[in-house]
């Protein structure tokens, strides 16, 4: 089987002294345990602009912001695993791990995440650890990527809760690892990713002028003839 390189994009301002980077950091080398490649991208050392909706990606599959978002998400392309980490910034994540996922609508609509498989992390002080892993995981989701699962964790008053938490997402990564393997299967999420095509290929079609670039994907994918036949 081909080397498995799993990617961690970590979205603190607080650089070595990070708590998410640490749990990022845990899951990675879970991962590296299981024999994958790991790499590791601190996003606030990134330049991401904002989108601007100028819909450019959709009909030719480029952006025409010049910045580090192309490379990212190249990264993000050719991994087989995607760990996201973050604190939480009022039950969301912070502005540079939110710019990034908005500067992929089309990979949304193109389903690039399809077979992957990702995963999440959030250090809180009080609350909403759990919000945060949710949005990012469905985040991940939307993208066409299968999950394998998360750990957040509030440190506000018990900082010791920090060390349960690495040692979950040691094993969190191990078992991103496992699902890249294809050891551990996720049928109920597939079924969803086959109804997200589906609803997205026939937003792509009947828009197919101004979505060019995404058309072509689906029937390079073989997606088009696979939307037709579902009931």
């Amino acid at each position: 089987m081909k080397n498995i390189k799993v990617l961690g994009l970590n979205a603190s301002p607080r650089g070595k002294d990070s708590n998410t980077l640490r749990l990022t950091n845990a899951v990675l080398a879970g991962a590296n345990e299981e024999g994958a490649k790991t790499e590791l991208i601190d996003l606030y050392t990134k330049h991401i602009e904002y989108c601007t909706a100028c819909g450019t990606c959709y009909a030719k599959g480029d952006c025409n912001i010049l910045d580090d978002f192309s490379d990212i998400f190249d990264s993000i392309m050719n991994a087989d695993g995607i760990v996201l980490g973050a604190p939480n910034y009022i039950d969301c994540v912070p502005a540079p791990m939110k710019a990034l996922f908005d500067r992929m609508a089309d990979a949304i609509h193109c389903q690039m995440l399809t077979g992957k498989i990702g995963c999440s992390v959030c250090t809180a002080g009080g609350s909403g650890e759990n919000e945060v892993v949710g949005y990012m995981n469905k985040t991940l989701s939307t993208l066409g990527a299968n999950i394998a699962g998360s750990v957040g964790v509030a440190l506000g008053r018990d900082p010791s809760n920090l060390a349960k938490a690495e040692t979950e997402a040691r094993t969190l990564g191990k078992t991103l690892v496992k699902a890249v393997r294809g050891e551990i299967a996720y049928p109920d999420q597939d079924e969803l990713h086959r109804q997200k095509r589906k609803y997205f290929c026939q937003l792509i079609t009947n828009n197919r002028d101004r979505f060019a670039h995404e058309y072509d994907w689906y029937e390079k994918m073989g997606w088009l003839e696979n939307s037709r036949e579902d009931p």
